[in-house]
């Protein structure tokens, strides 16, 4: 049969569980470890940035545009205004002329 128990042997039997409490302990020790290590990795990357549309151009762009636009109408403009002017003084001018030269022919 069995002998008794000596001192010893419950110190062996206890060591034992305690070594094996530690090994199942140190086990779950790692994994916690390793759950707040995957936890800190995603929460310190951040997702990628959505991709932005390249637009067909700046509203600075447009603005430029605008502005040499108009300067481009309004020399436009002020060169037709011009050329009336020319104009109407021509025709005045030929009409003097050609009353002079009406005149001369006449004797008067």
């Amino acid at each position: 049969m069995d002998a008794p128990p000596t001192p010893h042997s419950a110190d062996i039997s206890t060591a034992a569980k305690d070594a094996i409490e530690a090994a199942h302990n140190t086990q779950q020790l790692a994994i916690i470890q390793a759950m707040v290590a995957a936890q800190q990795l995603t929460q310190h990357q951040t997702p990628p940035p959505p991709p932005v549309q390249q637009s067909s151009g700046s509203a600075g762009m447009w603005i430029g545009i605008g502005a040499g636009a108009s300067v481009f109408l309004l020399t436009v403009a002020l060169s037709a205004v011009a050329v009336a002017i020319s104009v109407v003084s021509l025709t005045v001018c030929v009409l003097v002329l050609r009353s002079v030269w009406h005149d001369i022919r006449k004797g008067h």
